[in-house]
């Protein structure tokens, strides 16, 4: 299977046409991470995204005492990282393989030129990439209510 195959065949992706496949596979590469592999961690640069076809990535936040605390666990057919699109491209949150995970990596300055000079990719990157923004939020919100934190 081609990577234009994968990234056809990836929900996120879903219905791009193969003229924008074509370039976004060049960008794109097969990513095994084993569990306890840290993706990234918040506040550093944001260099990378993944598609996960298989296995679970959590997504964490530093709370104030220091501990790891997840808001939201990810898994086949999700996308992980969405700080590379947004200035300053540095992580908001972090990510760990809690499980062994089959991804599709790409480089996120590669993405950024590529919708650069394709702006209406571009546009259709950024209209799915804040649906994801938005059920993080909506998944961090419903973390901290569940653990008696307030916004406020």
């Amino acid at each position: 299977m081609t990577m234009q195959d994968l990234l056809a065949g990836h929900p996120f992706l879903a219905g791009l046409p193969d003229t924008w496949l074509e370039p976004l596979s060049l960008q794109a590469r097969r990513s095994a991470r084993h569990a306890g592999s840290r993706l990234f961690h918040a506040g550093r640069p944001a260099r990378h995204f993944w598609l996960i076809i298989d296995g679970r990535v959590d997504i964490d936040a530093t709370a104030p005492d220091g501990a790891d605390v997840v808001v939201d666990t990810l898994g086949a057919g999700e996308v992980v990282g969405w700080s590379w699109l947004f200035p300053p491209y540095a992580w908001h949150f972090g990510a760990i393989a809690v499980a062994t995970t089959q991804a599709i990596e790409f480089d996120a300055e590669g993405v950024r030129r590529l919708c650069d000079r394709e702006p209406a990719l571009g546009y259709e990157l950024s209209r799915r990439f804040m649906v994801v923004l938005l059920r993080r939020l909506q998944a961090t919100r419903d973390r901290c209510a569940t653990h008696g934190v307030t916004a406020g």
